[in-house]
């Protein structure tokens, strides 16, 4: 068998979401990244309790689409372990053309909010790109293994843990190998905010955020 697999290039495109208008007036800009198995246009519903003036959200859309059974829903997923360097080098220049369309004002305030899968691709774009923000949130998901204090060497924002007590995708040892890990990336700025619940969304907290 002589099997090979090669890598082209080409050119593709892909949607995102947003929620609100970008005006003179709006205070922050959210670029929220979606776990596993949703889409971005339905993952807008959780930030639709914070002021619509005040806040402008932009929600990108993961590139693998899947269908979920048994109701066959249509989700999505940023990353697997196969090729993974390649299809983040994709995601790279797919944020860097959202970010060029929006144009966002620079008296905004920018939140990056990764939850449960997205917290990977946040955190790498933020790492590979030396973007600040004024605000890092993680939510329910893990730090990449590969990120080390250098890559946020650049960083001067405030950054949250957010996660659930009751997380079926957690124990006491992943919470504190994760909580570790970030203290190690961003020390005393790091603030860590547990709550009473599953694997879920926490539209509570992420209204209280700003």
């Amino acid at each position: 068998m002589n099997a090979q697999e090669k890598e082209i290039n080409y050119t593709t495109s892909n949607s995102y979401s947003t929620l609100n208008t970008l005006t003179k007036d709006t205070k922050n800009v959210w670029f929220v990244c979606h776990g596993m198995g949703y889409l971005s246009r339905y993952f807008l519903m959780y930030f639709k309790g914070l002021n619509a003036q005040d806040n402008y959200i932009i929600a990108p859309q993961a590139p693998s689409k899947y269908y979920i059974q048994p109701k066959m829903h249509v989700g999505a997923n940023w990353l697997t372990r196969d090729e993974t360097e390649t299809g983040m080098q994709n995601i790279l220049k797919y944020f860097d053309a959202i970010f060029e369309a929006e144009t966002i004002p620079e008296h905004c305030n920018l939140i990056i909010l990764g939850y449960s899968q997205g917290v990977s691709v946040a955190m790498r774009y933020i790492a590979h790109r030396k973007l600040n923000c004024s605000q890092l949130v993680l939510h329910s998901g893990g730090i990449p293994k590969e990120l080390n204090t250098e890559d946020f060497d650049h960083f001067k924002g405030k950054v949250s843990i957010v996660y659930g007590t009751e997380d079926e995708y957690l124990n006491e040892e992943r919470i504190a190998y994760e909580t570790k890990r970030a203290n190690e990336l961003f020390g005393d700025v790091l603030k860590v905010i547990p709550f009473d619940d599953k694997h879920i969304v926490n539209v509570d907290i992420i209204n209280s955020l700003v």
